[in-house]
């Protein structure tokens, strides 16, 4: 997680570069700002709006429309601490305070999910429920920040995961038209609770069969219906599910493919290596390198 506290006066403009895996978020504490993409409408943040874009896309963030930019690496940034970045520019004019951030998404879950939203999901706090806990957590990230005690880094990188968190959840709610491919089927009586079996055993020996008898439905209907709501068969979701998790096991340990392969319910390595290739477009040894190089 990077953090970031800008203090700025216009006229001033700023070109964010994108954040691959990560999902990066813009605050307004006072004074408002303009953010611009290249496929999504223009949006104005005002204080206590939330700015959430999903996929780390690069864009603009302006005092205004027409503003002259520049770029945020060539900027005077203040590192604090490797995670947290003090930045003071602008041409001296009406101020405007952001809080922004970047998360990086490494749960297949999470990935999965970010994929499904649009290019940037804007928050309306001011005045509705979501605003005291919105202005809560971002008061206790800016003491947390400013303070510099021990374990601050810790708090603030948590309380961004939980306003990212509360961001999606507030954006699925209003829109619940948009739910699409596993996200939607997982309100379905039937298919969602069968998604969440896959995601709660994943090393279990599914089969179609057995997925349909879980959740008492037939096995041609059950398959038909997962299809259709998912976008998939049952074992190719499966399948895709347990390869992005074996990446996960992959960075955050020293498990070996053979281990993964073995936890997972292969029969051979080379097995499991054709299924993570065919899934995750590398064998599992490269996409470990490359995965590290980009992180």
């Amino acid at each position: 997680m990077v953090y970031a506290r800008s203090h700025l006066t216009a006229p001033w403009g700023v070109v964010m570069p994108p954040m691959p895996d990560c999902v990066m978020f813009h605050i307004v504490t006072a004074g408002e700002c303009r953010l611009e993409f290249a496929d999504a409408e223009p949006a104005v943040l005002r204080p206590g709006e939330f700015a959430l874009m999903p996929r780390g896309e690069g864009h603009l963030v302006m005092h205004g429309k027409g503003a002259r930019t520049v770029d945020y690496f060539d900027l005077p940034i203040e590192r604090i601490t490797p995670r947290y970045e003090v930045l003071t520019y602008g041409g001296g004019g009406a101020e405007t305070t952001l809080i922004c951030g970047g998360v990086r998404i490494d749960h297949p879950a999470a990935r999965d999910l970010v994929e499904l939203l649009p290019s940037l999901i804007h928050i309306k706090t001011w005045n509705t429920p979501n605003a005291e806990w919105m202005h809560s957590t971002l008061r206790l990230m800016a003491a947390e920040a400013s303070s510099r005690q021990p374990g601050g880094e810790t708090i603030v990188t948590r309380l961004a995961d939980i306003l990212v968190i509360q961001a999606i959840r507030t954006w699925l709610i209003e829109n619940p038209a948009s739910r699409r491919g596993w996200l939607g089927a997982l309100s379905d009586e039937r298919i969602g609770p069968a998604i969440l079996q896959i995601h709660r055993e994943p090393t279990k020996d599914w089969t179609v069969t057995s997925l349909a008898e879980a959740v008492l439905m037939s096995r041609s209907a059950f398959s038909a219906r997962f299809t259709e709501l998912v976008g998939e068969p049952a074992m190719q979701y499966l399948t895709r599910w347990r390869m992005h998790l074996a990446g996960s096991w992959l960075l955050e340990s020293d498990i070996t493919a053979a281990e993964c392969a073995a936890k997972l319910g292969y029969n051979s390595e080379a097995a499991f290596n054709r299924a993570f290739k065919r899934v995750m477009n590398t064998p599992p040894g490269e996409w470990k390198r490359s995965a590290i190089r980009s992180a």
